[in-house]
């Protein structure tokens, strides 16, 4: 399987896209910013996802709901990827999604910072619409400081630097991949494979600044869990669905097996990796799955540079237990809960003596650090 697949694709969609980095003008709405997706027919390799996209009637659809509705779900219309809203509109004008969005109406009414920026909350959507989601990787909660959460799960804007699970899931990578690189600058932009078909979903998509899981159990977990099923079930080939940790196991449980590839281990935490994430091949098998259901040039290029590929022949798996006589020390964590200094190219775990608060809605993470808590 390894030898089948093929470096086929130019270097040149391998630098990361400035999309979704504007903002809009103050006076127009953000449908005009974005402007409607464009699809082609052919792009669609689901028959359900065509057929129930082409023939939804958006202009129609807004009319039909009331004041209160329309005033609510302002931000769906508006952003929400029309691949998706077909799909999805019978759920946003269910009472738990609109309770959810009076919620946040209040939240905004009372002056409270919330994560991601508005008008990223379902930037997931725009950037992997649903015909072409090939693999679906799900986080949990939006990371809760300035210039973080930017609506894709374990992605960070520059100049933030990479968090520790991200350095971490690099570090898989580069076990399956030796010629992957980090993005430069110690960066954690994940926009790219978005691109290339992976959606990276929170189960929850907005959090208060500063407080994690501030915004769990308000409706969102409700809303991403029909995201995943309807992923399940108008994507027909099948798409491959990385869960690493227990949450994200417990949204996967009602996946089709025989139709769809799922891939589940720990959470790629620091507390928690060491304990199955490393040397998971997670990357490797996604891609060699992808490349018998699809063929060779469908599988995930997992880099972020032009500087390297990994559609290149599959490599041997080096060893987790990565060893070099010149280890630098952990990294220490900022009060942002990110290391200050990053370890360079992703060539060894990244470490944690302190409970940072990327970890606080990991159970995984939350065990392990029981665990350790009770033996001292």
């Amino acid at each position: 399987m390894a030898g089948r697949v093929g470096a086929k694709r130019d270097a040149n969609h391998l630098t990361a896209p400035a999309a979704d980095s504007k903002k809009p003008k103050a006076n127009g709405s953000i449908t005009s910013f974005f402007g409607v997706p464009k699809t082609k027919s052919n792009d669609l390799k689901s028959p359900t996802a065509l057929s129930s996209s082409s023939n939804f009637n958006k202009q129609k659809w807004v009319a039909s709901l009331t004041p209160e509705q329309k005033e609510l779900l302002q931000l769906e219309i508006d952003t929400l990827d029309e691949s998706w809203l077909a799909q999805l509109k019978e759920e946003v004008v269910k009472p738990e999604f609109l309770a959810l969005k009076r919620f946040l109406q209040q939240e905004k009414q009372s002056g409270a910072k919330v994560f991601p920026p508005e008008d990223e909350i379902y930037s997931w959507s725009r950037h992997t619409p649903l015909h072409k989601v090939k693999v679906v990787i799900i986080g949990q909660d939006p990371y809760h400081n300035h210039n973080q959460a930017h609506g894709l799960a374990f992605s960070v804007r520059p100049p933030t630097p990479a968090p520790p699970s991200l350095v971490n899931i690099f570090t898989e990578i580069r076990n399956d991949y030796p010629s992957f690189q980090r993005p430069a600058n110690k960066g954690g932009l994940l926009v790219p494979w978005a691109e290339r078909g992976v959606l990276m979903l929170n189960t929850c998509l907005t959090v208060r600044a500063h407080q994690a899981a501030s915004h769990s159990n308000k409706g969102w977990e409700l809303f991403t869990q029909k995201a995943i099923e309807l992923v399940a079930r108008v994507r027909t080939r099948g798409v491959v669905f990385l869960a690493w940790g227990t949450p994200a196991g417990k949204r996967v449980t009602g996946i089709n097996r025989a139709k769809h590839y799922v891939l589940q281990s720990v959470h790629p935490s620091p507390l928690s990796a060491s304990r199955g994430f490393y040397g998971n091949q997670h990357f490797k098998k996604c891609n060699e799955w992808l490349a018998e259901r699809y063929g060779d040039d469908e599988i995930i290029d997992w880099a972020l540079t032009s500087k390297s590929k990994t559609s290149a022949p599959l490599a041997t798996i080096q060893s987790p237990a990565l060893t070099d006589t010149s280890k630098k020390s952990a990294a220490k964590e900022s009060d942002a809960g990110f290391p200050e200094e990053e370890i360079d190219q992703a060539t060894e775990p990244a470490k944690s003596t302190d409970t940072a608060d990327e970890f606080e809605d990991d159970l995984d993470a939350l065990e392990a650090l029981v665990a350790t808590e009770t033996a001292r």
